[in-house]
């Protein structure tokens, strides 16, 4: 299960990191949107700070999964933006809905693995 965990891990790490600087760098072109999946984006876009920001929060995650260092963490912090992704593939761009499910399962299957980090949060003191 150790090599399992390495394994989703690391190419969680990967991907996240790929996607964040890719957008941060600008090193790849942006596709041509249109639609409500073009009115979505804008709408993120003109608030100045959210790109950014999520895409500094990938990053720092992906290096996280990456290193190993703070997995428990990341994977907490990393779940908000991987249900985004999923509803944002699940309503209006459906052929990226399978890389989401896969980071979904890849997230609960963390989750599930480091488990007993998790217990002392839901403590009833």
């Amino acid at each position: 299960m150790k090599i399992a965990m390495i394994i989703v891990r690391t190419l969680m790490g990967l991907m996240f990191l790929f996607a964040s600087i890719t957008v941060l760098f600008k090193l790849m072109p942006q596709p041509e949107l249109h639609g409500d999946v073009k009115t979505f984006t804008m709408g993120m876009a003109v608030t100045g700070y959210f790109f950014p920001f999520l895409k500094i929060t990938e990053l720092i995650c992906g290096i996280a999964f990456v290193t190993g260092r703070f997995v428990t963490l990341a994977a907490v912090v990393i779940f908000p933006i991987i249900i985004n992704i999923l509803l944002f593939h699940a309503f209006m761009a459906p052929e990226g809905l399978l890389v989401a499910i896969l980071l979904l399962l890849g997230d609960l299957f963390l989750a599930y693995y480091y488990r007993e980090n998790y217990r002392t949060l839901f403590k009833i003191k």
